[in-house]
């Protein structure tokens, strides 16, 4: 039997998220021989710990898997730690990890792709991340799955030979980009990776992401990608710590299974092009901002 990656899930205050998560994973063809590792974060405030109390009682009364283990941390580290922490341990345990977050829906498939696209390139030393999301891209003739430069960390995986390269210190990081780095990094400028550094270094943000991409990035990595996706990500409904509320990043999920890898280990031109072009025009023109920032403010409303 194939020697499958054991799934990480990191949860914490939104229990309907985490149940449509659960619903969907457990639908997937090798879930029932999956072992699946939940880590629920330690409420943060007094309000929160009523949600983390209704998402611990979901976490704990669950099947489908060949096992399942949860972790509840006492207090709250943080999902950047969490993940730090969580995905590391896996790592060391078993070699390689699938990583979920509690407001992604996977196809029947996702799993699937992952194991065998961790089993398929397990030697490549230039492969370092697989990610199961993928942009609404215009392109109809991309190949079914292709190499990029940036990592999604809306439902990934990879193993212990590209972890080992995670470095978290924002400093040691931002010394080795120079000018045309920055403009490589940032798809041409089409999207706001670098700003996402910046914000971190000042302590804006407390993403593991785009330290885990810019480790990545500099080591010359790849990651591996669908040309439709495998995951949507239903937390951009204003429920998430790290989310606001659109929809620019909806989609509607492949329900076919994967079959093509390609065997080429380079950077497909054809889906680079794809992705600068919808991150350069993801927001519309100026009425379509418009429109959507009154209904982002609109539906922040407390009513």
């Amino acid at each position: 039997m194939q020697n499958l990656a054991p799934i990480a899930l990191f949860v914490y205050n939104r229990p309907q998220h985490t149940e449509r998560t659960l619903k969907f994973l457990q639908q997937n063809a090798l879930a029932s021989d999956s072992r699946l590792f939940i880590f629920s974060d330690g409420a943060k405030t007094n309000d929160d710990q009523e949600k983390v109390s209704e998402v611990r009682s979901i976490i704990n009364n669950i099947e489908g898997f060949k096992s399942i283990k949860v972790i509840e941390r006492k207090t709250n580290t943080g999902l950047a730690n969490s993940i730090i922490e969580g995905v590391s341990q896996l790592i060391k345990d078993y070699g390689k990890v699938i990583v979920f977050e509690d407001d992604l829906i996977s196809s029947p498939h996702t799993l699937t792709y992952f194991n065998n696209a961790l089993d398929r390139y397990h030697n490549e030393e230039k492969v370092m991340h697989i990610g199961a999301y993928m942009y609404n891209l215009k392109e109809n003739d991309l190949p079914e799955t292709f190499f990029y430069r940036a990592a999604s960390s809306w439902g990934w995986a990879t193993w212990e030979r590209a972890w080992r390269h995670f470095e978290p210190n924002i400093d040691v990081l931002v010394k080795q980009f120079d000018k045309e780095k920055i403009k490589a990094f940032s798809i041409d400028h089409s999207m706001n990776f670098w700003k996402q550094v910046k914000e971190f270094k000042r302590g804006k943000n407390n993403s593991w992401a785009i330290r885990w991409y810019a480790s990545i990035f500099l080591k010359g990595g790849l990651t591996l990608n669908p040309a439709h996706s495998l995951i949507n990500n239903i937390g951009h409904d204003g429920s998430g710590v790290h989310s606001g509320i659109n929809d620019i990043y909806n989609v509607i999920i492949n329900p076919k299974p994967i079959s093509y890898f390609p065997e080429v280990i380079e950077e497909n031109k054809q889906a680079y092009g794809a992705i600068k072009h919808f991150l350069t025009y993801r927001k519309g023109s100026f009425v379509q901002r418009v429109i959507r920032f009154v209904k982002e403010k609109f539906a922040a409303l407390p009513f």
